[in-house]
């Protein structure tokens, strides 16, 4: 059974709509990665905020090729999984040390609502997803300008 490791980007958006995404992922990550460590065995992967609407996921995946991979997105849910067939072992093989995993893994993330994916590659043996996330125009901030009746 696959190894599944499920959570949210984005967290807490509808809770401020005014708050920084940034702090939240921040924040997020902190909690995954402070005083408990995260299960192994899991991928690896960075989170960049390239702008207020732009985001890039890169997950470690060493010596999958992109016919091992599928990333797909339905709703709001992200869906990274990797199977490779795991190579049989010749009588001559002798490992002193296997830690690198070839295996089938899984990678959920709720990233939230208004969140497309833009592209993902695959380079080096790391795979890279970039994320926009479309805020509504409804849900923008507006600027109210403030008329001063004493000086009329």
């Amino acid at each position: 059974m696959p190894n599944i490791k499920p959570f949210s980007l984005f967290p807490t958006l509808s809770d401020n709509l005014l708050s920084n995404r940034f702090d939240q992922i921040d924040r997020l990550f902190n909690q995954l990665t402070g005083s408990k460590p995260i299960a192994s065995p899991v991928q690896t992967y960075n989170l960049k905020q390239i702008d207020d609407n732009h985001y890039e996921l890169t997950v470690s995946v060493p010596g999958y090729q992109e016919n091992d991979l599928s990333v797909s997105l339905k709703g709001s849910r992200l869906l990274i999984e990797g199977k490779k067939e795991e190579k049989s072992e010749e009588d001559n093989d002798k490992w002193i040390h296997r830690g690198i995993s070839q295996g089938q893994f899984t990678l959920q993330f709720d990233l939230g609502k208004n969140v497309k994916i833009d592209k993902a590659d695959l380079s080096s043996g790391l795979l890279t997803i970039a994320i926009e996330y479309e805020l509504p125009e409804e849900e923008k901030r507006q600027t109210i300008a403030i008329e001063n009746k004493d000086k009329s």
